[in-house]
Order: structure tokens, then C-alpha cells, then sequence
């Protein structure tokens, strides 16, 4: 039979599929006959509302940031998170048992910190075939750091100091970087090229804006802004699944090139046909731009988990903090006005904060899992 590796993961935004996915491509590139599959754990198998948290985690983060945040901070320890995780456990215990028995597997990778300790509790004495691989940038939260998974993967230097924080081995850590498609680094094109193709203008300024996989907040308030704006410029707006938004940014009387589209499957060729990308500090989005050598102008993030990547961005030198449409618009005015030396020195930071081969190097380590296991 072939060796099974089951990904786990949940579209509480985007980030987490793709991860998953570039891991297992990876994983199907590096080892010929791997099975791999990939589950939403909390979707398809956990208990209302757990099962509800895909389709409420848009909203939830809309309209309870401050909620949100509160909530993050007072369960982001060793301690409480061990007490929710041992209160929740005859609760969530025969979901967690349904979907390791419908997906058997020599492996299981975690992507979602809510899929972390309640499997490795079912798992029991078999916690050496679990693999984590974080997510999370900086500020990665302790749901996700838990000192029985035989391997935790984590993307950046500062998560791998947490996880030692929260009592992870040093020998069960690696930095392997944060996955992304290789499509965002390998045999992209240059901007002309990638335009061309888009049929977009090549000659001029480009921005990318995007609010995420549901076109979240505040995407329309930066794109009117942007519309009424005296900025020279050529403007790509991906709203999402928000097929409401997309329709009204349609309809706008934009004074530039615009184009308008829904949810895209190519966001490495807009990237690249871009010159700046303005978006949410979501991780994979994040990455993905660095990856493209584009700088970020980061218009929100999400209270907690991604305060972080704003700071890890910022600090870089490959990117701007505007939470406002106006700070969004001055900086790009500033932009303009520097000629491209601004632009020039925020596109070369990128490439310090990206480690290349992030997803082949998460496959890695989960194949040389598959040979230690094969051989005891």
C-alpha cells in the first residue's frame, strides 16, 4: 500500500488551503506513490459550532476585532490552553475519532492550531506520526505549540523561539520558512511580460489591491478612495468571493485603467504584473508577495495573529502600515514622487524575509517522518 499523509486544515480564510496545497504538491513532486490528502477537519467534522466557524470567521472578524482580540490574549498561554483542550476533550473526542478512522494516514499534518491538540489526544501513543506546521508568522498563537507532535514546523525565527517558549523540544523544531505555490517564485516573468499577458498597460504605475479569499473589509472604502484619488496609476482590484462588491466596483467611473475581478486562481502572475500590493497582513498573502519581490502596503490585520507580520514587514523595510485609505493614498503618492528609489529599496528588502523553498522543505521533513516510521 502507499504511504497516506493527511493535511489537515479550514478555510477560516484563505491561508490554510493554501499552505496545505503547496505542501502537497511538494509532497507529490519529492516522492512518487505518496497518497495525500486534504481534509477541512473542523467543516466536515467537528460539532456545532465548530462546524460553523468557516463560513462565521469573515464576520466574526468584521464585526468582533475588539472581541477578537481579547479573546486571542487572554488564551495565548501554556496553561489555559492545556485546561480548554482538556474541558473540550469528551466533547470534541468522537468527531476527532470519526475523522482520523474515515482518513487513515502513516502521517498526519496539522495546519489549523484548532486541529492540533484535540488530534494529538486521540492519537495517544501514536503522537509520533503528527506533524504541525504553523501558519503564523510572528505571533503565532499557543493553540498551536504543542510538545507532543513529532515534528513542528514553523516559518520564521520568532515562532521558533515561541515554540520553544511554550516548551517544544529544540530537536523537534525547524525553520522551514512559510509554504507558498511555486508559481510565486519559480519562473514568474518579469512585470512587462506578466502585463502582456493580463492585457494590462505596461507602462504604467500598478497597484494590486486585495481584501482576501471573501473580499473583506476595507477593500471597497480603499478602492472608492483610490477612484476619487488624483493618483496616476493602474489599479487591479481581486474582491474575493464578494460577487456584491466586484459588481458595484464595476460600475465605479474610474479615471485609470481598472480591472475588477472575482476570485482568482493566478494571483502570482497579478502579483508580478504589479508594483506595489495592498492588502490585509494576512500570512500567505503576505508571503506570496514577498515572494514576488513586491512591496506591501498593509491595510488592516487582524488583532492578535497578525500584528506581527505588520511588524515583521515594517521592521523589514519591505512595506508600509496604512490602516486608512488616506495613509494608503499618501503613500502612494510618495511613491510616485520618489521615482522608483523608494519602491526599489522595499522590493529588494523582500527577499531578506523570504526562505526559498519553504513548501519543499515542509515536504521534506514529512517524508523523512514516512522513513524513520517505515523503519521501526
Amino acid at each position: 500500500m502507499s504511504p497516506r499523509v493527511t493535511i489537515l486544515l479550514s478555510d477560516t480564510g484563505g491561508g490554510h488551503r493554501s499552505v496545505a496545497e503547496a505542501v502537497r504538491s511538494e509532497l507529490l513532486m519529492l516522492q512518487s506513490g505518496l497518497s495525500v490528502e486534504l481534509v477541512d477537519g473542523l467543516l466536515r467534522y467537528a460539532p456545532f459550532p465548530l462546524n460553523r466557524l468557516p463560513d462565521w470567521y469573515s464576520k466574526i472578524i468584521a464585526y468582533g476585532k475588539g472581541v477578537w482580540r481579547y479573546g486571542y490574549a487572554i488564551t495565548d498561554s501554556r496553561w489555559i490552553t492545556s485546561r480548554l483542550n482538556q474541558a473540550a476533550r469528551p466533547y470534541l473526542r468522537p468527531a476527532v475519532r470519526r475523522l482520523l478512522r474515515s482518513h487513515p494516514a502513516e502521517v498526519v499534518v496539522s495546519t489549523h492550531p484548532l486541529l492540533v491538540g484535540t488530534v494529538l489526544d486521540e492519537l495517544g501513543e501514536c503522537c509520533s506520526r503528527f506533524v504541525t506546521v504553523v501558519t503564523d508568522l510572528v505571533s503565532a498563537h499557543a493553540w498551536w505549540f504543542d510538545p507532543r507532535a513529532a515534528r513542528t514546523l514553523v516559518p520564521t525565527g520568532a515562532t521558533y523561539r515561541r515554540a520553544l517558549d511554550f516548551g517544544i523540544a529544540s530537536d523537534r523544531v525547524r525553520v522551514c520558512g512559510l509554504p507558498v505555490g511555486r508559481a510565486f517564485h519559480d519562473g514568474i516573468g518579469d512585470k512587462i511580460a506578466a502585463c502582456a499577458k493580463l492585457g494590462w498597460k505596461q507602462d504604467k504605475f500598478t497597484v494590486l489591491l486585495l481584501g482576501g479569499a471573501e473580499g473583506m473589509a476595507p477593500l471597497e472604502n480603499i478602492a472608492r478612495a483610490l477612484c476619487a484619488s488624483s493618483v496616476p496609476q493602474q489599479l487591479a482590484v481581486v474582491c474575493g468571493r464578494n460577487a456584491r462588491l466586484r459588481a458595484q466596483l464595476k460600475e465605479l467611473p474610474w479615471g485609470f485603467p481598472t480591472y475588477v475581478y472575482g476570485f482568482e486562481a493566478n494571483m502570482a502572475e497579478l502579483m508580478t504584473a504589479s508594483d506595489v500590493v495592498v492588502t490585509k497582513a494576512g500570512p500567505s498573502t503576505v508571503m506570496e508577495a514577498l515572494n514576488c519581490g513586491r512591496p506591501l502596503l498593509l491595510s488592516s490585520a487582524i488583532p492578535g495573529q497578525e500584528d506581527g507580520n505588520v511588524r515583521m514587514v515594517v521592521e523589514g523595510g519591505a512595506g508600509w502600515w496604512t490602516p486608512h485609505p488616506s495613509h494608503v493614498l499618501e503613500r502612494l503618492h510618495r511613491l510616485r514622487k520618489s521615482g522608483k528609489l523608494e519602491l526599489d529599496d522595499a522590493a529588494d528588502a523582500t527577499q531578506k524575509l523570504v526562505t526559498p523553498g519553504a513548501a519543499h522543505n515542509v515536504a521534506r521533513e514529512i517524508i523523512a517522518l514516512l522513513s524513520e516510521l517505515a523503519r521501526t
